[in-house]
């Protein structure tokens, strides 16, 4: 796929896959032509698009090639390219895992079975958003299981069939494609250019693949799946050495890490309990008992690195779990390997900035997220600053920050501005949620209700109703203080404007944030001066859809229980 040097937005064209594919299949009628990668796996079938705000069919139906290759690809290249050097057919290659196709109902093998998902087809979903809600719990199910089932969803009178996953690599098979003689270079058509991308992650080095966090906005197990795979420490150690003889490296690695920092070497005790489970996470909405949460190897990995000669420091880029550091294991050896790794973590591996990823700070939000509580990130912020102090850093903890997430109003807004500003944050690290396919998140955007409960649920999607929220994060703004004093008025929470710009000047100093950060540069709205009977019309839009049982009881329609005003509210 063609990567735009220098930053440039005009050489791609939206869909790639769809207009290669067709550019190909116009010019080489008779030749295979299969799909891979994150744009073709996640839209494997039936899925909501953004961009076109519409459902739009699997990807085969409108890039007319002949195949899905989904998750990472390297098993079915090679079993694709051994059967079709046998002279057998691309029409006819049916039975390969982790591949989708398209074909007549009397084509299927073997027949539609017992043993078969048969999904609500694309036009039945089209007509009711219910059902898409409905699909996409099976096919996240499907996803994370060991032994998953067979898929298959009408469509333009075909079936897209969805074949189940390999099973998890071995740690030797993720070592054979980690381990071929890549350059670690751009094709040479791109000399003299700069990629962003490739500047991001040129000195780094993936260690595992798979994430069982589970996070209901993230696409990573749809595309890798819960279970994680682990390189071998000579694999990993093998491309560090290869990093150090790059001409430019400096001996400073960017990152060692993958889906998430400090996941590697972590499964199942019992791997007979995990052949069952079909659990979305094994972190949320508890750390699963079942679960090693032992650091000891990846310290391990992270010694061997550092005494390597030509290393001046590794640094771990990738998100940090510190709820797998808080965990309190029946296991003190894992515990102590927690506190150590948290430890190393903070003193060694982080370039004066720890980004986190907290997400929100409502509990009945950031349950809708899989997240954990944010009393977790208080804890680990007190752990933070104290082994700072004691070893004499300055270092600071960056926390990530999503608004307009389905189930969250503006409530759940104004008390994150309330409570981050009482920890001292000018947040910079932001993201207004933006829909992508195959999550759980998008599909309760679009359709409005949690695919699991089917329980409808709001969420903001006006650009007036998604920049009420957003403005919250820029609290400290000058420019932003009369419209959120006006906002809070409007939702009833006018007890929180002293809490945000009490013994604050009207002035207050402008602060710097990252003007790279999504997000975090807010329009500004010329609509904002509007008359108050604008205004109070769209209060009465909101509440009649918001209206439930909260509303009409006297505590807030947030309700985050961990709020100090709330318990206030409810002992009242």
């Amino acid at each position: 796929m063609l990567i735009p040097p220098d930053g440039r937005h005009d050489l791609r064209p939206e869909y790639p896959s769809i207009v290669y594919a067709n550019i190909l299949k116009q010019l080489y009628p008779d030749v295979p032509v299969v799909l891979g990668g994150i744009e073709a796996s996640l839209r494997r079938l039936t899925h909501y698009d953004y961009w076109k705000d519409c459902l739009r069919k699997c990807i085969l139906c409108d890039a007319h090639a002949d195949m899905i290759i989904y998750g990472m690809g390297e098993k079915q290249v090679v079993e694709i390219a051994k059967e079709l050097e046998t002279g057998i057919s691309i029409k006819d290659l049916k039975n390969i895992p982790q591949t989708v196709y398209l074909c007549k109902e009397e084509e299927i093998p073997g027949g539609i079975n017992e043993d078969d998902i048969v999904l609500h087809s694309h036009e039945a979903c089209l007509h009711n958003k219910k059902f898409q809600a409905e699909n996409f719990k099976y096919i996240e199910e499907e996803s994370n299981k060991k032994h998953a089932q067979r898929i298959l969803q009408a469509v333009d009178n075909l079936y897209a069939v969805v074949n189940p996953p390999y099973p998890t690599m071995t740690t030797a098979e993720v070592d054979a494609a980690y381990d071929l003689p890549y350059t670690r270079e751009p094709h040479p058509k791109y000399r003299g250019k700069t990629i962003p991308a490739y500047e991001m992650i040129k000195h780094s080095v993936n260690i595992h693949r798979g994430c069982f966090g589970g996070c209901a906005f993230c696409t990573i197990s749809a595309h890798q799946g819960k279970f994680v795979s682990c390189r071998s420490k000579e694999s990993i150690l093998k491309e560090v050495k290869q990093v150090i003889e790059m001409p430019d490296f400096k001996g400073y690695l960017s990152d060692l890490g993958g889906p998430s920092a400090n996941m590697y070497g972590m499964a199942g005790k019992n791997q007979k309990a995990c052949e069952h489970c079909k659990r979305p996470s094994c972190v949320n909405p508890e750390i699963c008992p079942n679960l090693n949460t032992d650091h000891s190897r990846l310290l391990d990995i992270y010694h061997s690195v550092d005494e390597l000669s030509g290393i001046k420091k590794s640094f771990i880029g990738s998100g940090v779990r510190y709820d797998l550091l808080l965990h309190k294991s029946k296991d003190e050896k894992s515990n102590e390997a927690a506190r150590q790794y948290t430890h190393e973590l903070i003193t060694r591996h982080v370039s004066g900035r720890l980004k986190v990823a907290p997400e929100h700070t409502s509990d009945r939000v950031l349950k809708l997220m899989r997240k954990p509580s944010f009393q977790q990130f208080y804890i680990f912020k007190r752990i933070f600053d104290r082994i700072n102090r004691e070893e004499g850093l300055r270092q600071q903890i960056i926390p990530y920050f999503i608004s307009s997430h389905p189930g969250c109003q503006e409530e759940d807004m104004a008390e994150l501005a309330v409570l981050t500003k009482d920890l001292d944050f000018h947040l910079e690290q932001i993201q207004d949620f933006t829909p992508t396919p195959m999550t759980v998140s998008t599909e309760a955007w679009y359709t409005g209700y949690d695919p699991y409960t089917l329980e409808p649920i709001f969420s903001a999607k006006t650009p007036k109703e998604k920049l009420a929220q957003r403005q919250f994060f820029f609290w400290y703004k000058p420019e932003a203080r009369r419209d959120i004093e006006r906002e809070l008025q409007r939702i009833g929470r006018s007890d929180l404007i002293g809490k945000l710009y009490d013994n604050m000047p009207k002035q207050h100093p402008r602060t710097v944030y990252d003007p790279k950060a999504i997000g975090s540069s807010p329009e500004v709205d010329q609509h904002q001066s509007s008359s108050r009977s604008r205004k109070q019309k769209r209060g009465q839009q909101f509440t009649s859809r918001n209206s439930s049982s909260t509303q009409s009881s006297n505590k807030p329609k947030s309700y985050n229980p961990n709020f100090r005003s709330n318990r206030r509210h409810k002992q009242r």
